[in-house]
Parts: structure tokens; C-alpha cells; sequence
């Protein structure tokens, strides 16, 4: 539990160390790395449906789990290592979601051979800059933008699955391309420099 003063986003769980430490450390920070990426690719799609709290509480059963989201082991998963996850307790068993994982490894392999990086493609749709939003109250926030519709349609087209606009957009935020947090939180001072 925080026990500091400082005022964050409203939805920041204060008495989840967890989630308080993905806000204060991780959430809207750009990202340039390809395998946190992916990670953040993965972990989005399997929140569908679900709470992010939940997700955030098995991240490290998933980083065990899909060998510290290393693309091109996952891309390689059999119908064996499929069913062995499916009884893994430490990840949300979803049949769909882990074969998505599977499927979305293999696309993102293509994208990297095609562009260089993940994080070249990615990146340019938001011209390589994070967006800076100001918003004073998190009803404001809004669970898509143009630019989660085209990327989600275009990961749709390459082959990805669960890359719907909503979960698109929350990468987005994770990633830092786009900087939500409310203009009373603590972090968007530092991070809208």
C-alpha cells in the first residue's frame, strides 16, 4: 500500500503494490525495445475479456511461461507445448488467447524481417513521436484513437488476432506512444517533457 502523497491516475489500485509500481515505473514510457514489445503485444491480448489487475498479477507466471517472450521460441510452439500452457496455472488458459500468442509470434517475425525492427513499424504511427494528451479527468480517456484503428487493421491484415482496436490502443499507453495519464498525476509532468 502507498503511503506516499502523491496523486496518480484514477485508476491505480493503491493498496496493489503491483499495479502501483507498473503505473509509477512503466505505463506511458516509450518503449524502443522489440521483446518488451512483443511482451506488452502479448499480455494486452491476453487481458481481453478480463481485468488488467489480473493479467499484471501473472506477468511473471508468463514471462516463465513463454520463455521471457522470446518471439522466435514462441513461433516455434508445438500442439504438445500449446496443451502443456493450457494447464499452466500461471497464465490466463485460453485456448484462443494462447494459440493468438502463437499465431501473433510468427506475424511479428515477419514484421521485423520486412521493416528491420518491431519497433520501426510500430512506431510510425505515431510519426515516431509519443502523442502527449492532457486529459484533467480519466472519463476523458478514451478506450481508442485513429491511430489504434489503423494499426489494429493493419496487424489484422498481416494475421495478428486479439489486435482489436481497444486492446491496440492500450499498448499504446503501455508502450508509450501515447501518454494518458491525467494531467493531476504525478507522472505527467515527468513524462510529457
Amino acid at each position: 500500500m502507498s503511503t506516499d502523497s502523491k496523486v496518480r491516475c484514477g485508476w491505480v489500485g493503491l493498496s496493489k503494490p503491483h499495479t502501483l509500481a507498473y503505473h509509477d515505473e512503466e505505463w506511458g514510457v516509450p518503449v524502443h525495445d522489440d521483446r518488451r514489445q512483443f511482451e506488452f503485444l502479448l499480455l494486452e491480448g491476453a487481458q481481453a475479456g478480463l481485468s488488467w489487475d489480473t493479467v499484471l498479477r501473472k506477468r511473471a507466471g508468463y514471462r516463465r511461461a513463454f520463455d521471457q517472450f522470446d518471439a522466435e521460441r514462441i513461433a516455434s510452439y508445438d500442439q504438445t507445448k500449446i496443451d502443456a500452457l493450457l494447464r499452466d496455472p500461471g497464465i490466463v488458459r485460453n485456448r484462443l488467447k494462447v494459440q493468438s500468442a502463437v499465431r501473433n509470434a510468427r506475424v511479428f517475425l515477419e514484421i521485423q524481417a520486412t521493416f528491420g525492427t518491431f519497433d520501426r513499424y510500430i512506431w510510425d504511427f505515431v510519426d515516431g513521436q509519443p502523442i502527449i494528451n492532457s486529459w484533467k479527468d480519466l472519463s476523458h480517456v478514451p478506450a481508442t484513437s485513429a491511430e489504434s484503428d489503423r494499426l489494429s487493421k493493419d496487424l489484422k491484415r498481416r494475421g495478428m488476432s486479439f489486435v482489436g482496436s481497444t486492446i491496440v490502443y492500450a499498448h499504446m499507453q503501455a508502450t508509450g506512444m501515447v501518454m494518458d495519464h491525467t494531467t493531476d498525476c504525478f507522472r505527467y509532468a515527468e513524462l510529457a517533457r
